[in-house]
């Protein structure tokens, strides 16, 4: 092997190029060199490594390629604004510094070029956070390539109780009877320990209807109330009553917690009988109240369907009459919604109770029963199911009974169970959704459908 000392290399033009070997050569740097750049680099890549800057950053400020920061907002959000003028290849670094972006958010501002395709700034809610943030094209701008919350030490939450499933990185505790959620251990990071949560009550009961002699109708039952509330971190899609911000979360401690799953009220037995009210559903210091019970005809005075999360559909046989108040007692955001007024005439058909998602509206004609109110859907169990749909009103010789929970056909949307046609029983609630239970159909003295049972879910991240 030859070997050339010398101390420098110059190109024989001033301002020229040195090219060192040919296409395809490869140059051995021995173990122990150094070789130090006073320059800039050109052509050789950063292969996704950032240079980590030694102060830490506690206010706003604009990044550089090449750089990690490490952004501490104990103190107060701020944003980091990206390089303005990018070339691909450019690449930034953060780190939550603080643990806290979870509670004070670093925004990173966008500098004029898309983040992930899209034209906004992104907003930075994970405690512990790291992002490498590096810079692909003018279509899709700013690319993730290193994203995650780990830190030395890093715990999370350990837990027993119910049936326990996973979705990603979190466990689901599903419940549908009385046991204890038991934590054993928490998050080293303090937001993780806030869990999300759905506790929905038992749905109420329908009325039964009248004997044969007269073509009264029965109310459907309400459904149960339906609390929810999603951690910020947690990515699944919340129904539209998540309570955050606004509602109460529940930071659990290493401690063990109780769990009521509320039972569907019974339907009106026999002739001309009311249902019964729905059982509530509790987690700490959420309680889900029973779903209001749907009303026979029991004279003037006494068709008015009963309160509760939901309020329950009145009786046919009086104009005039209201359906059931929901969201009794009050919560934020309202558990449920008030059953169908009865106003139509003739007056015979039964009236829907009410539902999670919108109150049961009144007939519109005065001949088909009234529908049961809207049920809401959450995939806090990993899938997208609809919970919390009221009972339909009771049929008559006029019309049909009518539809739980707003579902056309098919099975009962939100476990909300269908009226019963002239001389029919009402459908029950499905139970685990807190569906509220069918009104019995006018002419038949057959009884209301029983309102479905409840279900507690508890969900946060285990890895």
């Amino acid at each position: 092997m030859s070997e050339i000392k010398v101390n420098k290399i110059s190109p024989r033009t001033n301002c020229g190029t040195v090219t060192l070997g040919d296409s395809g050569d490869s140059f051995v740097i021995p173990s122990g060199a150094t070789i130090t750049n006073n320059g800039t680099q050109t052509g050789f890549g950063r292969e996704g490594s950032v240079n980590w800057q030694t102060s830490i950053k506690t206010a706003t400020f604009t990044a550089a390629s090449g750089e990690g920061y490490f952004c501490n907002t104990s103190g107060g959000a701020f944003t980091v604004n990206l390089p303005s003028s990018p070339s691909v290849g450019d690449i930034v670094a953060i780190k939550d510094y603080g643990s806290s972006f979870g509670t004070n958010n670093l925004t990173i501002g966008r500098g004029g070029s898309n983040m992930n395709g899209s034209a906004s700034d992104s907003v930075r809610s994970t405690d512990n956070e790291s992002l490498t943030l590096v810079y692909a094209d003018a279509t899709k701008g700013w690319l993730a390539v290193e994203e995650g919350t780990g830190f030395v030490g890093e715990t999370f939450i350990t837990a027993s109780g119910g049936t326990i499933t996973c979705c990603g990185d979190y466990k689901i505790h599903t419940f549908t009877g009385p046991g204890t959620f038991t934590v054993c251990s928490l998050s080293s990071s303090p937001a993780e320990n806030i869990v999300s949560y759905m506790v929905v009550a038992g749905g109420g009961g329908a009325g039964s209807a009248p004997g044969p002699g007269s073509s009264d109708a029965a109310g459907g039952g309400g459904a149960g109330g339906f609390r929810e509330f999603k951690n910020t971190s947690d990515p699944y899609s919340a129904s539209p009553l998540n309570g955050n911000p606004g509602g109460t979360a529940i930071t659990v401690t290493a401690t063990a917690f109780p769990i009521t799953v509320g039972g569907g009220g019974a339907g009106g037995p026999g002739a001309n009988a009311a249902g019964a009210k729905g059982a509530d559903s509790v987690f700490s210091t959420i309680t889900s109240t029973g779903g209001g019970r749907g009303r026979n005809n029991g004279g003037p005075g006494n068709r008015q369907g009963g309160p509760g999360g939901s309020g329950g559909g009145p009786s046919g046989g009086g104009s005039g009459v209201s359906g059931g108040v929901g969201n009794d007692p009050s919560t934020t955001p309202a558990q449920g919604n008030p059953g169908s007024p009865h106003s139509g005439s003739p007056d015979v058909y039964g009236g829907g109770g009410g539902g999670a998602g919108g109150a049961a509206a009144d007939s519109p004609n005065g001949n088909p029963a009234a529908d049961g109110g809207v049920a809401v859907t959450s995939s806090i169990n990993g899938t997208a199911t609809t919970y919390a749909g009221g009972g339909g009103g009771g049929g008559s010789p006029a019309g049909p009974g009518g539809q739980g929970g707003d579902n056309p056909s098919g099975p009962a949307r939100g476990g909300g169970g269908p009226g019963g046609n002239a001389g029919g029983g009402g459908n029950p609630g499905s139970d685990n959704t807190g569906g509220g239970g069918g009104g019995a159909g006018g002419l038949g003295g057959t009884p209301g459908g029983n309102g479905g049972s409840g279900v507690v879910i508890i969900r946060y991240k285990f890895q």
